[in-house]
């Protein structure tokens, strides 16, 4: 049990999904920015073409400007595209008053649902995270800098895949990269200079010969984001804990105040 290959996968904060929650948690704070102690969030976000949906419920909220912090979160994330544009969306607010009972709930006990947590901490790496879910955020970090500072044929929806070999319960090797990310029309066959830019720069020693490399293995990847794909908030639950490296509960880290919410307790995990 020592001697195994784990896999995670990670996705840039284009993939339709990650839009969603950006966008709620974008609302989240605009929410806490009147120091109010009684305000309670909890807003999910549908993404589609050209389209963004928000609904959920709220208490002393005290936001008038939705439309505007969500076209400047999608502007932030990078998309001027012809199927999803932060200046063409059709928005569409269902944010309501929280209901009383979880009110109830919130005010007097200090949650307004239940949920199982599980957590640890590994000492693989500076961030306390098992090493395939690590190195597949750090290569989509990477691949956003390079898109930034001019690899402009790439576009904001990515994702990456990581396996490593352990070898007597620790890290060896990288097994299998795989990464595939949107760009520009006709740019298939240059994304191998700053995928491999960004994966070596971040795994060194890591990559050897033996690694497989697979870059967008399924083809071209021109429509992405949320014209090509519908997102939703609290998708990518896996992707923002452990990479299915420990157990996991249904709840989700984005969309709500501490309210209805959770903490991941640590728990030292060597390795």
């Amino acid at each position: 049990m020592n001697n195994y290959i784990f896999t995670s996968e990670s996705v840039s904060d284009g993939h339709p999904d990650k839009v969603s929650d950006q966008i709620s948690d974008a609302l989240v704070d605009a929410g806490l920015e009147n120091g109010d102690e009684t305000t309670r969030v909890a807003i999910e976000t549908l993404v589609t073409t050209n389209h963004v949906t928000v609904a959920g419920e709220v208490k002393n909220f005290n936001v008038d400007n939705v439309k505007d912090i969500i076209r400047d979160k999608v502007k932030e994330i990078g998309y001027e595209q012809e199927g999803f544009h932060w200046d063409n969306l059709n928005i569409y607010n269902e944010i309501h008053s929280q209901s009383g009972d979880i009110g109830l709930g919130t005010d007097d006990f200090g949650a307004g649902d239940q949920g199982i947590m599980f957590g640890y901490a590994t000492n693989e790496n500076d961030a306390m995270l098992p090493a395939p879910i690590y190195y597949s955020h750090e290569i989509l970090k990477k691949l956003k800098e390079l898109r930034l500072d001019g690899y402009d044929f790439l576009l904001p929806d990515a994702k990456s895949q990581v396996s490593i070999q352990y070898v007597g319960g620790r890290v060896q090797r990288a097994d299998q990269i795989v990464v595939s990310t949107q760009h520009k029309q006709g740019f298939m066959h240059s994304l191998k200079a700053p995928v491999k830019e960004a994966v070596n720069s971040v795994m060194g020693d890591l990559i050897d010969d033996n690694t497989k490399w697979h870059i967008n293995p399924t083809g071209n990847f021109v429509i992405g984001g949320p014209d090509g794909d519908t997102g939703l908030t609290g998708r990518k639950i896996i992707v923002d804990t452990y990479g299915g490296y420990a157990p996991h509960g249904v709840v989700l880290l984005v969309e709500k105040t501490p309210q209805k919410s959770t903490e991941v307790p640590p728990i030292w995990h060597g390795g």
